[in-house]
């Protein structure tokens, strides 16, 4: 293998990685940092809504390119610039305290909202008012996972491409579209106009599990999530065509953000597949 190209961190483009840990960088420059095998290999194989390879560029340290030589190779077929980099370097540009040896630069890859309401979207999550980046990318991959065919991040919701979102989603920031910077208002309004029933997820709205018996859970919906600390507003719940909680069958005092909203989309992806 070959000795490491970028020795010093202060090589320019280290330098230029290092500032898209900054929100006000990534979206001058709109690109974000992926790190770790499964992030960089996922968006190796991606292209943005416009049709570009997502990955720019590749820093890997001899060791990490040994390690994941597929992810290497299919960087160097695609004619993505790839950097051999020492430890030191990997470092500064990692945002993690732990850095795995890879991190790429990528290109945004949100969708514009109303190619999402075009494809008339059988299940969506609706982050609104979601503050912490750990929350909002797991909450991605819940719906990545439960097969959502979109995601939507209110403009009063956090940066879709902070590291802590980033991470938190693993990877699943390229498995669907996902919109960002929406008014709460135009969310609701054009996900109805497109046959979508919203539904706020609140711990004052009907119990989910007597939603799912009565059989109304079975057709295209949206979920909509709120704030952390404080949950939805009154005037988001009123937006609604119903608000439902996840009841609590212990003694637990609530579910955070992420746990109920598994629970909402995994109900609804299996009301949906069996009609209910």
């Amino acid at each position: 293998m070959a000795a490491p190209e970028l020795i010093s961190p202060r090589s320019p483009r280290v330098g230029a990685a290092r500032r898209l840990a900054r929100r006000n960088f990534r979206g001058k420059e709109r690109l974000f940092l992926a790190e770790g095998p499964q992030a960089v290999r996922e968006a190796t194989g991606h292209r943005t809504p416009a049709g570009e390879h997502t990955l720019t560029e590749l820093f890997a340290t001899p060791e990490a390119a040994e390690r994941y030589p597929d992810i290497v190779d299919a960087a160097r077929t695609a004619g993505i610039g790839f950097h051999l980099a020492d430890e030191m370097v990997i470092a500064d540009i990692s945002t993690t305290v732990t850095p795995q040896g890879l991190v790429g630069v990528c290109r945004f890859v949100d969708s514009p909202f109303e190619d999402i309401v075009a494809a008339r979207p059988r299940l969506v999550a609706v982050l609104a008012h979601v503050r912490d980046p750990g929350n909002a990318g797991t909450v991605l991959r819940c719906a990545d996972a439960a097969g959502a065919d979109a995601v939507v991040l209110t403009d009063a919701s956090v940066d879709l491409y902070n590291p802590k979102a980033v991470r938190a989603s693993v990877g699943s920031h390229f498995h669907l579209p996902v919109a960002v910077g929406v008014p709460v208002e135009r969310a609701v309004q054009e996900l109805r106009g497109a046959g979508v029933r919203v539904v706020a997820a609140d711990g004052a709205g009907a119990d989910l599990d007597a939603e799912l018996d009565a059989g109304t859970m079975g057709g295209p919906t949206a979920w909509v999530f709120g704030n952390e600390a404080w949950g939805l507003p009154e005037e988001t719940r009123a937006l609604a065509d119903a608000v439902i909680r996840v009841p609590i069958h212990g003694k637990a005092e609530s579910l955070n953000l992420a746990t109920a909203a598994a629970v909402c989309l995994y109900a609804s992806a299996r009301a949906q597949r069996t009609g209910g």
